[in-house]
């Protein structure tokens, strides 16, 4: 199955919540505790949901009992732990892994690259892209290199390209995006989420490094559309202004890591206007 999601308006003033960051290495009590408190359950709370006492949850995070295989995955559910971090768990409790993590470029991924080449080339002439756990881009459609052809820094169009620095830095994107301001609190927000929901240091760094990039204070009030449901894009491109809505795609049930950690980020556009200079723009870079 996949899922589409819509992302939703962020509270750009709000602080970030408290994040509880387990040790790598760390034992496996210590790591199921940290994870246990970044989602903000008790032990009671989890114990009843994962039909185990709370005695014994206590006495395996405090390491006085080894947790069983099942037990792990069943409270690694539970708390909505990454497939990539339930590994680690596996790791650190003494047994193997319980999810297989291979490159798209494998052949057991074939089905998997098939759907997202589909799901890219329908898109059309509307621009997508999909991105890996770190907002490095695995794979675009025509639509996008005319979007972000001629940057002020071609280094940041290197590969592996990350596609939140080039969004944001001054040298990329940055002066092209008509509500920077905006559209940069939505995308900071977004990533503060993602360092919460999952305490991976590479995207706390990355997180880091954007928050203190030249830009502008977040808005006082935003100008998204009425309803404050959507965050558009506003870009300048040669075809004229484009306004932009986006939704993000996640295969809901994935059992493979780097599946499981791929997001397929859609365009549309917001206006007639738009959607005929992206259908010029295609056709450009398609001719």
């Amino acid at each position: 199955m996949i899922e589409t999601q819509i992302a939703p308006m962020p509270n750009a003033h709000a602080p970030a919540p408290h994040s509880h960051h387990p040790e790598r290495g760390a034992p496996i009590g210590v790591l199921l505790r940290a994870w246990r408190q970044r989602r903000g359950r008790s032990q009671l709370d989890l114990s009843l949901d994962a039909a185990v006492s709370q005695r014994h949850l206590s006495f395996v995070e405090s390491g006085r009992a080894a947790p069983s295989r099942e037990l792990i995955l069943r409270l690694a559910e539970h708390l909505a732990v990454p497939l990539r971090d339930r590994n680690a768990l596996m790791l650190a409790a003494g047994f193997a892994p319980s999810y297989a993590t291979r490159g798209l470029d494998d052949p057991a991924m074939a089905p998997a690259r098939a759907a997202l080449e589909l799901i890219l080339r329908a898109h059309l002439p509307h621009p997508a892209l999909a991105v890996d756990r770190h907002w490095q881009l695995l794979a675009a459609n025509a639509a996008v290199p005319p979007l972000i052809a001629d940057v002020a820094e071609p280094a940041l169009l290197v590969a592996p390209i990350n596609v939140m620095r080039l969004a944001l830095h001054p040298g990329g994107l940055a002066p092209r995006i008509a509500n920077l301001a905006e559209w940069r609190a939505h995308l900071l927000e977004r990533l503060r989420r993602q360092v919460e929901a999952t305490a991976d240091p590479a995207l706390a760094a990355l997180l880091a490094e954007l928050a203190a990039l030249e830009g502008p204070a977040p808005p006082s009030r935003a100008t998204h559309p009425p309803g404050g449901i959507l965050v558009p894009l506003c870009l300048d491109t040669p075809a004229g202004r484009l306004m932009l809505i986006s939704t993000t795609t996640v295969f809901g049930t994935a059992g493979e890591v780097t599946l499981s950690e791929l997001t397929i980020e859609t365009f549309f556009p917001a206006d007639a206007d738009s959607a005929a200079r992206l259908r010029r723009l295609c056709g450009d870079a398609t001719a």
